[in-house]
C-alpha cells in the first residue's frame, strides 16, 4: 500500500483478547498451597510442586475443573468427552519450572458465546474456547517499571494458583466494546461464584490488535488470510476494565500513526505502563511452534462428559434481570443497576420479597449505591453488612424513621463511622415524631408566621413550603414530610 493510500484509507481496529481470571479455590492448582497470599510473605506459600522441583507430581483440582465446567456452561460452549494438559516451553524468571502446565489442543471449553450490551445493541462476542492452566509467579520491579528497573524481585507465592484463560474471537472494533465485554464477563463469573473481582490480581488481560482496511471487512469478521496479513501486536500487562479501554486506545492511535507515516507495525508483544499511560515494546511476539508444545505426562486425560450434568449453574445476571422487570414491574435501567452485582441483587430481593418493590428498588439502586459511588466504594467492600443495609431500609419502610434522616443522617453515619443504623437513630433521637406532636408543631409554625400565613392566602408558591420547613426543624427532621403538608393544608384552610 503506497503513503497515499494508506493516509487515505479508513483503517478499523480488530481486537481479541485472551482474559486470565484467577479461579477461587483454596488451594493451588496442582498443589495443596494456598491461594490465600494477600498478606503473606514472599516465597512463604510454596512446595516442591509449585516450585518446580525434581521428582515433584501434579494433582489436579477438582474444585478448579468444577469452576471451567460453570463457565462453559454459562457461556454455551463446548465441553468435550476428554481434555487433556499439555506444556508450555517458555523461559521467565516467574516460571519455576521453565514450563507452563496449561491446555493447548483439547481445551475444557469451546466455541462458546458471550452477549453483549454495546451502546443501544446487544452483540454476540464469540469465545473461541476457555482453558485452565497454572499462574506464573509474580516480579516486582524496583526502582522503576519493566524497561528502566533497577532490578526484579520474584515472588512464587503466585506460582500454581489456578487460572481461566478465555480467548475470544477478533469480534472487537474498539476499546468501549471490549470494556463492555469484561464488564459483562466479570458479572457472569461473579455470579458463579467462581472469581472475586476484589482479589488482587485476580483479572489479567492480554489484547491482540491489528489495524485492517475497512473494505476488507465490510462488516464482517476478518477472513484468517485477512488477520495473517496484518502484523497484529499483542499488548500485555493490563489488570482492570479501564486500563483494557485505556491501553487499547492509546494502541490503536499509535498504529493508526504508523500506517499514516507510512511505516509498518512490527509484529511485537508490548508491554503497557499503566503510570506512564503508554505501551513499550518488550519482544518479537512469540508464535505457537516456538511454545514447542507436548504432552503432560504426569497428568492424565481428563473426563467430565457424565460429571458435568450434575454440576449446577445459578441464575445468570441476564436471566435475573429479566425476572426482575417481570416480577417486580422494573424499568430497564433500575434492573439494569439491581443485577450488575450479585450482592446488590440479593440485597433487592430480600427487601423487596418484604416490602414495597419500588421503595426497594429506589434505596439499593439509587440511594445506598449513590453513596458508595460517591465514597469510592463497591459493594463488596461492605459485603459483610448487608444485612445493616436491610436493616436501615426496614426502619424506612415500617415508617420508624423518615426518609431524609434515614439517607442524611443513618446511611452516611454508617459509612463514615460504620456503626448500626439502630445505634445511630437512638444517638440522634431520630424516632419518628408522633401524630399528636406534629399537630402541635404545625399549630406553633401558623401561629409564629402569621406573614407566611397571608402569604398563602394571596397565593405565594413559597409559603407552604416554608411553613413545611418550619415544622420540620421544630421536630428535628423526625416528621414525616407529606405529612406536615396535609395538616398544614387541613388546618390553613
Amino acid at each position: 500500500m503506497s503513503q497515499q493510500l494508506r493516509e487515505e484509507a479508513d483503517l478499523t481496529a480488530v481486537i481479541g483478547l485472551e482474559v486470565h481470571v484467577q479461579l477461587e479455590t483454596d488451594t493451588k492448582i496442582f498443589c495443596g498451597c494456598s491461594t490465600d497470599t494477600a498478606d503473606a510473605e514472599p516465597n512463604t506459600h510454596t512446595c516442591p510442586v509449585c516450585l518446580g522441583l525434581p521428582g515433584a507430581l501434579p494433582v489436579l483440582n477438582e474444585g478448579a475443573v468444577e469452576a471451567a465446567v460453570k463457565l462453559g456452561k454459562a457461556i454455551d460452549a463446548e465441553i468435550p468427552e476428554r481434555t487433556r494438559f499439555h506444556r508450555k516451553n517458555y523461559f521467565y524468571p516467574d516460571l519455576p519450572k521453565g514450563f507452563q502446565i496449561t491446555q493447548y489442543d483439547a481445551p475444557i471449553c469451546q466455541d462458546g458465546e458471550l452477549a453483549v450490551p454495546v451502546a443501544d445493541e446487544r452483540r454476540t462476542i464469540g469465545i473461541e474456547r476457555a482453558h485452565l492452566e497454572e499462574d506464573p509467579g509474580s516480579m516486582q520491579h524496583a526502582g522503576g517499571s519493566i524497561d528502566t528497573a533497577d532490578y526484579t524481585l520474584v515472588d512464587y507465592n503466585r506460582a500454581g494458583t489456578p487460572l481461566m484463560e478465555i480467548v475470544t474471537r477478533p469480534d472487537f472494533r474498539s476499546a468501549d466494546e471490549a470494556r463492555s465485554f469484561l464488564a459483562k464477563l466479570t458479572e457472569v463469573l461473579e455470579y458463579l461464584g467462581i472469581f472475586d473481582a476484589e482479589r488482587d490480581g485476580s483479572l489479567r488481560v492480554d489484547a491482540n490488535i491489528s489495524m485492517i482496511d475497512a473494505a476488507e471487512i465490510d462488516g464482517e469478521e476478518p477472513s484468517d488470510e485477512t488477520l495473517a496479513a496484518a502484523n497484529r501486536t499483542e499488548v500485555k500487562n493490563i489488570s482492570s476494565h479501564k486500563g483494557a479501554q485505556k491501553a487499547l486506545s492509546y494502541e490503536i492511535t499509535r498504529q493508526r500513526n504508523q500506517i499514516q507515516r507510512g511505516r509498518e507495525v512490527e509484529q511485537e508483544t508490548r508491554h503497557w505502563d499503566e503510570a506512564r499511560g503508554i505501551t513499550v515494546s518488550i519482544r518479537s511476539k512469540a508464535e505457537e511452534k516456538d511454545y514447542r508444545y507436548f504432552r503432560e505426562a504426569d497428568i492424565p486425560p481428563l473426563e467430565v462428559s457424565d460429571w458435568k450434568a450434575e454440576i449446577p449453574i445459578p441464575e445468570l445476571p441476564d436471566a435475573r434481570r429479566e425476572r426482575f422487570r417481570d416480577d417486580y414491574d422494573l424499568g430497564e435501567e433500575a434492573a439494569a443497576k439491581l443485577t450488575s452485582r450479585k450482592a446488590v441483587a440479593d440485597l433487592f430481593e430480600e427487601l423487596a420479597d418484604e416490602y414495597d418493590p419500588d421503595l426497594a428498588a429506589t434505596w439499593v439502586a439509587d440511594t445506598i449505591l449513590g453513596e458508595l459511588n460517591y465514597r469510592d466504594l463497591d459493594v463488596n467492600d461492605v459485603d459483610d453488612r448487608i444485612d445493616e443495609f436491610a436493616r436501615l431500609v426496614e426502619l424506612v419502610a415500617e415508617d420508624e424513621i423518615t426518609a431524609k434522616n434515614a439517607e442524611e443522617v443513618v446511611l452516611r453515619g454508617m459509612l463514615d463511622d460504620g456503626d448500626h443504623p439502630d445505634d445511630i437513630v437512638e444517638r440522634e433521637d431520630l424516632g419518628k415524631t408522633t401524630g399528636g406532636e406534629v399537630e402541635a408543631a404545625v399549630a406553633d409554625a401558623i401561629d409564629a408566621n402569621p406573614d407566611a400565613v397571608e402569604d398563602y392566602y394571596a397565593g405565594e408558591d413559597g409559603a407552604l413550603n416554608f411553613l413545611v420547613g418550619q415544622v420540620m426543624a421544630q421536630t428535628g427532621g423526625s416528621a414525616d414530610p407529606g405529612q406536615v403538608n396535609e395538616l398544614l393544608r387541613e388546618q390553613l384552610e
